[in-house]
């Protein structure tokens, strides 16, 4: 697989993301489901949303990596909360996974005014390899 990311402007950099990605001679490609905060018995979570945002993105890296692809093939990343004042500050968690894995994708973040039972963040991915 050949990943290219394109961004005419740098303002972007500093919030981990490129503005397109384009993708030649992929294998795959794989849609996740939005994944949030809910364990393997199929509880949500009603922590806190630092704690909320950790477990998306490990439930989000646990679908990706039993499915065969690797994080670094993430080309597109939606980001749904039900408070962007709330995610804001913890940003940098989800900002330090995309740098630990070398992930250049485009990113759509928005707030919704409610996700499922007592859930505050969701994350959901398309992948390539």
């Amino acid at each position: 697989m050949q990943k290219r990311a394109f961004s005419p402007w740098k303002w972007q950099d500093e919030r981990s993301y490129v503005q397109a990605v384009e993708v030649k001679n992929s294998e795959g490609t794989l849609y996740c489901s939005g994944q949030a905060a809910i364990d393997a018995d199929g509880i949500s979570s009603n922590e806190d949303m630092k704690s909320q945002l950790q477990q998306a993105i490990a439930n989000l890296e646990e679908v990706i990596t039993t499915s065969g692809y690797r994080c670094d093939g993430i080309v597109r990343l939606n980001i749904y909360t039900t408070s962007t004042a709330e995610l804001w500050p913890n940003f940098p968690i989800l900002q330090d996974w995309v740098a630990k894995h070398n992930i250049k994708q485009t990113v759509t973040m928005l707030e919704v005014t409610g996700l499922f039972e007592t859930l505050k963040v969701e994350l959901e991915a398309t992948v390539v390899k």
